[in-house]
């Protein structure tokens, strides 16, 4: 039975740059191919959950499957 799941969009707020690349660094280095995105804060977070802003666009902004705050 073939199935075709897609890997879930991660949406991640964090300030720090080191920290974000650090994280980006982690995904690829195990190989996980899911879609990481970040945000720098919650308002900026809560501006992508409601499609406001910068984030209107559905294809540009998908829907997370998981939300990691910071």
């Amino acid at each position: 039975m073939k199935t075709n799941l897609k890997p879930i969009t991660i949406l991640m707020a964090d300030d720090d740059p080191e920290d974000r690349q650090l994280t980006k660094e982690a995904f690829e280095e195990n190989r996980l191919k899911n879609d990481l995105r970040f945000v720098e804060n919650g308002e900026e977070m809560l501006d992508y959950l409601n499609r406001r802003g910068k984030y209107t666009d559905p294809e540009s902004s998908p829907r997370p499957g998981l939300i990691l705050p910071t």
